[in-house]
């Protein structure tokens, strides 16, 4: 006869009880977890498929962080890492679901290719090998096969273009490296190199292109701040060139070549800055000083030196020193033949020297590279004026003064001449008649130069006196006879004349 089992005690029974509970609470748990997940994965898919791509990730981040081994949840992240062109946050999650996941081929695919256009050869190719081991589908596999034949063709050109780069071969290594960058187009060292290989070849700005390219493919790169801020530098860019320098200090503020250069680049855009300053203020003199120390602050960069002659040559045009401003003017336009600012200024120095034929042919120079400037096209159409008008009567030339001269001297070039040619000085009649037609001359330029109005008109190559210059107006007011002038004062500047001046 069998015995029954021994009937459980009390203890056992609770224990067993305890363990049971504890089951269902952990498993309802995981239950509610799971299901939190797969709600954040469900509504991130839809997001994403909306193109709301922030909200997706949102979620997604939701889903990794409530289950950190769902390869699902960082594949679809890196999705929209990917869709948001954040290659960089794509690739470790990418790597996770490798981890989680070995046979997942999509995502080693994926991976391949990010690591092909940083530039890291053997890696990719190892992940394109792998994929052809894991039974990919057709389509898979002809990718795999695809991207693992273009990396190998990129370790050639490679191999070639550090060769040529060695050999000092500058614009073949370019060749090459034109090449692969098209595919490796986040290899930051190949950019480095490709933008040395521009500076060899005196193309600054297409290595300024590559180094800040590098200066986002790289963290911290403050080698690429520092070579960008002095080719600008090299280039006359000083406002680009403290820009720059100021970023690599952001990174490393005791960064030893970016502060020295700092300092010099802050020194030079200040004098400049004030240069310019006092340009607008009209202290052309004061801003020449300045440009002359520029020129001497960095005399071994010779855009310096031409910009500074530049603004040198304009100050003196605007300053009404004509002599100096086509000298220096003419310094610049030796290097720089089509410089349209030159152009202008010196334009303008020729019509104050009354040259207006070689004011004429600046103007037209410059209007060949900027048609549309409205400035040259009046300072054309004045010299022209002018030029005419030269062939004509010039009141300046009348009373023997410069096109710049105050009223204070064309009064006394007017008084002198006067006395000189009262016709009361001539008892021969010819001479007299002749020193009437000269005398009424003088009174006319003495009339157009001393009324700022009338002067200005005639300055911009319009005979205020002359009926033909006029549009509709009638006779010359100074086409008069000589009894008209009788009584003159040569000593009165301005107004009627008062009294008869008679010579013994």
């Amino acid at each position: 006869m069998v015995s029954p089992p021994p009937h459980p005690s009390r203890s056992s029974c609770l224990f067993a009880s305890l363990l049971i509970l504890v089951g269902h609470l952990f498993l309802g748990a995981e239950c509610g977890v799971n299901a939190d997940v797969e709600k954040h994965l469900e509504l991130g898919k839809k997001l994403l498929a909306a193109g709301q791509l922030a909200d997706a990730l949102s979620q997604f981040h939701a889903a990794s962080d409530g289950d950190p081994d769902n390869y699902i949840a960082y594949y679809r992240r890196a999705t929209v890492f990917l869709a948001m062109g954040k290659s960089k946050a794509a690739l470790p999650d990418l790597t996770k679901v490798i981890e989680l996941k070995m046979d997942f081929t999509a995502a080693r695919l994926q991976r391949g290719h990010l690591l092909l256009k940083q530039g890291k050869l053997d890696e990719a190719e190892d992940d394109f090998k792998k994929v052809l081991k894991s039974n990919p589908s057709e389509n898979e596999e002809k990718e795999a096969r695809s991207q693992l034949k273009k990396s190998d063709e990129m370790q050639h050109l490679r191999s070639q273009a550090l060769y040529a780069f060695e050999s000092a071969d500058y614009i073949t290594a370019i060749t090459f490296l034109d090449k692969i960058l098209e595919v490796c187009v986040w290899d930051a060292e190949l950019r480095e190199l490709r933008a040395e290989c521009f500076i060899k070849e005196g193309e600054p700005r297409k290595a300024i292109s590559d180094l800040k390219a590098t200066s986002k493919l790289k963290n911290d790169n403050t080698e690429a701040f520092y070579k960008i801020s002095t080719l600008y530098y090299q280039l006359g860019d000083h406002e680009l060139s403290l820009s720059e320098v100021r970023e690599c200090l952001k990174l490393d503020q005791d960064h030893k070549r970016c502060f020295a250069h700092y300092k010099q680049v802050k020194k030079l855009n200040k004098l400049i800055e004030s240069a310019e300053e006092l340009i607008r203020d009209g202290r052309y003199a004061d801003a020449t000083s300045k440009y002359e120390s520029v020129m001497k602050t960095e005399p071994s960069v010779p855009e310096y030196t031409i910009r500074s002659k530049e603004r040198i040559c304009h100050c003196f045009s605007k300053d009404e020193k004509p002599v100096e401003a086509i000298r220096i003017c003419s310094e610049v336009l030796q290097l720089e033949p089509d410089n349209v600012n030159a152009l202008k200024d010196r334009a303008e120095a020729y019509l104050v020297e009354e040259m207006y034929d070689e004011a004429i042919q600046d103007y037209e120079t410059a209007q060949e590279h900027n048609e549309n400037d409205q400035q040259i096209r009046e300072g054309l159409e004045k010299a022209q004026r002018l030029l005419k008008q030269s062939q004509k009567r010039d009141y300046y030339k009348i009373l023997g003064v410069k096109r710049n001269a105050k009223k204070q001297e064309i009064i006394k070039a007017y008084r002198k001449l006067a006395m000189q040619w009262h016709p009361d000085n001539f008892q021969n009649e010819e001479e007299k008649k002749k020193a009437e037609k000269k005398f009424i001359d003088i009174a006319a330029a003495k009339e157009v130069l001393s009324d700022p109005e009338m002067r200005k008109k005639f300055d911009d190559g319009e005979d205020p006196l002359d009926a033909e210059s006029q549009q509709g107006g009638g006779g010359n007011p100074f086409h008069r006879s000589w009894n008209s002038w009788q009584g003159f004062n040569p000593f009165s500047s301005g107004g009627p004349f008062r009294f008869k001046f008679h010579f013994n």
